[in-house]
This record gives structure tokens, sequence and C-alpha cells, in this order.
């Protein structure tokens, strides 16, 4: 395998600064006119196409996905064929976890019955949460990257190999996606009964 970390450095450096201008919109800057679902569609894409041309094989949302969002009650019904502020809010949230989680386990994360306050109040933090991990993302992949980018000061971390960058962004994807899935499986448990038996041993062993 052979790279050109100078090429490289200039892709890190122009990501990290398209990911500290990116920005999904909050709830008030969302349409809430009515759309169609072609009009949807171009909408999301502007709103979510930050991944890099040559690895969108796939459309960013189709109507097939969105459909099947629907009649797998992932999110709320169109009203006549219309989608509104609600919808887009529940697609974005949808579309851009997707990458990492199931469906099912979306469904945990972002259920519905939910009131329009409460959606209102979940889509922006998840819009604030979105740009502060972006940003810390990219202090990571800075340090991470830091003898490709030729920083003067690095960390244990750090690496000059193109392969090595790319090995532990793969297994950091792979940590990531785990303990969020493990921590979704605690919804609604406690100690007593989400725990594993050494941590309930040990409680018992300290009252």
């Amino acid at each position: 395998m052979t790279y050109d970390k100078a090429l490289i450095a200039g892709k890190l450096r122009r990501w990290e600064t398209y990911l500290k201008n990116y920005r999904l919109p909050f709830w008030e800057d969302l349409p809430d006119l009515g759309l169609y679902m072609e009009q949807v569609i171009t909408l999301l894409k502007g709103y979510l196409d930050y991944m890099p041309p040559e690895l969108q094989e796939d459309e960013v949302v189709t109507a097939a996905a969105i459909n099947n969002y629907v009649r797998k009650k992932v999110m709320p019904e169109p009203v006549k064929k219309k989608y509104y502020r609600i919808h887009i809010a529940y697609l974005i949230m949808i579309c851009t976890l997707k990458q990492s989680l199931s469906i099912q386990t979306l469904q945990t994360l972002i259920p519905m019955g939910l009131s329009e306050a409460q959606v209102r109040e979940r889509y922006d933090a998840y819009v604030r949460r979105h740009h502060a991990t972006a940003e810390f993302f990219t202090q990571q992949v800075r340090v991470a990257a830091g003898g490709i980018l030729g920083h003067k000061e690095t960390s244990s971390f750090s690496t000059d190999d193109p392969v090595e960058l790319i090995t532990s962004s793969a297994v950091i994807g792979g940590f990531s996606r785990l303990l969020a899935q493990k921590l979704l499986l605690l919804e609604g448990k406690t100690l007593e009964n989400g725990g594993s038996i050494e941590i309930r041993t040990l409680k018992k062993m300290s009252e």
C-alpha cells in the first residue's frame, strides 16, 4: 500500500476546514411549508452532503428509504403526502446516525410518539452535540495524524504512517459503534436488572 503523505495532509486540512464550517440546521431553520417527496430529497441532499463524492456509491437519501422509515414507524407519516419540519428533523437525525446505528437501535434514541415540542428539544440538542462532536473529532484527527501533518508536538498516538492512521480510524469507528449500542441497551434499566454479575456483586460487598 503506497500513499502520498503530502496529498493526505492536504486532504486532512481541507476536511478539517470543511467540518469547522459545517452546521446542521436548527429547528427554526427547517422549512415548515409542507414539502413533497422530491423537494424533501433535494433539501436533505443539501443539508447532508458532507461525504466525499468518491464515497457516495448510494444516494444520501432516497424516496424508497423514506417510505421504509415511515413503514417501520421510525418517523411520523407525511400529512397528505407532505413533509413538515418535524419530518425533516427526524430524517436528518436518522440519516446522520444510520452510518453507525441500526434502524432498530435508532428507534430507542429517537422514539416515535413524541410531541412536537419534545422533538424540537431533542433535535436542537442533537444539532449542538453533532457540532461539538465534529470539533472534537477534528482535534483527535489532528493528534493522530500529527506526523503526517508535520506538527512539532506529537503524542504517543501520533503517526506519520497513513496505513496506521487508516487502521486507527477503523478501530475507533468500531469501538464507538459498540459503545453506543451497549449504552442504548441500558435504557430504562437499573444496576439491579441491567448491571453485570460482577458489578452487582461488588455493590453488595460495599453495602
